[in-house]
């Protein structure tokens, strides 16, 4: 199947540290190492040029073999993973980043993450001084978080002195977290959502639907155009090659204020994923 790629349509974010981050990329959460990498060509096709995985994926290999056989220079590939949380600590982030590099075959990161902030075991300030020496060496380019809230932040700033470029979140209109927004634009942090659709429980919410009908497009594109309105970095996922592509076509069309505020009305608060101050999967007795 051949793709039109629309690259040069997607906005780009910059990050406090000065790079540059596509505001729309492509997740492989949930997707089988087995398929990842034809997912991932077929989103390159397509047109994305971010790409967001994790250790705890289990598809760290087919995902960076999909990038490095792509063909594209490796400076046109925006590439991130995350750390998962049995192996924060200042050594074994190191052992474990050398680890993914392995797995995805490639010389440098651009953005690393913190998956989970895992409060209770008190060792993600030493896993960031990690991350900030891996990218005094040049081996990261951009250093982030996932999942942490307001709390985990600030500590964060006060003990290392820098501020984390991204917080990748679950974000989608029935969790809208508009005062972790709020903070993050304070802080000049990007805001990056995953499930941003939901996990598929908003496609058929009826006014995502009415929306829809409006301006002529799904209701996937829809949301993800809600996200790029709201300033947020997103990375939808799909392994059908037609939804892959359907995420990318949101750039032909806008939303109104009205359209944007009746989908802001579905935030409930409704979390999907876990508690960021109570999640510890991954630990160790």
């Amino acid at each position: 199947m051949t793709f039109k790629s629309e690259t040069s349509t997607v906005p780009s974010i910059v990050l406090n540290d000065g790079n540059v981050i596509p505001q729309l990329g492509f997740g492989v959460f949930q997707v089988p190492a087995e398929d990842v990498f034809s997912v991932v060509t077929t989103a390159l096709e397509v047109g994305y040029r971010s790409i967001d995985t994790a250790a705890i994926y289990g598809n760290e290999e087919g995902t960076g073999r999909a990038i490095r056989e792509y063909g594209l220079p490796r400076d046109e590939i925006y590439v991130t993973t995350k750390l998962w949380n049995s192996d924060q600590g200042y050594d074994s982030t190191l052992r474990a980043f050398d680890a993914s590099m392995q797995r995805l075959g490639l010389d440098y990161l651009d953005l690393y993450l913190i998956h989970w902030p895992v409060a209770v075991a008190d060792r993600f300030v030493d896993t960031f001084r990690a991350f900030q020496a891996l990218k005094s060496q040049g081996r990261v380019r951009s250093i982030g978080v996932s999942n942490f809230t307001v709390a985990h932040i600030q500590r964060l700033i006060a003990e290392t002195g820098e501020i984390p470029v991204v917080n990748q979140i679950e974000l989608h209109p029935s969790l809208a977290q508009r005062e972790l927004r709020e903070f993050h634009a304070a802080n000049a942090i990007a805001t990056e959502a995953w499930s941003p659709l939901g996990q598929g429980t908003l496609l058929d919410d009826a006014t995502i639907a009415q929306v829809a009908a409006e301006v002529g497009r799904t209701p996937a594109q829809v949301i993800i155009r809600w996200h790029l309105q709201l300033g947020n970095v997103v990375i939808p996922k799909s392994v059908t090659p037609s939804r892959i592509a359907e995420n990318f076509d949101v750039f032909g069309f806008e939303l109104t204020a009205e359209q944007m505020d009746a989908i802001n009305g579905l935030d409930s608060g409704s979390r999907i994923g876990g508690d960021p101050d109570t999640l510890t999967l991954g630990l160790i007795d």
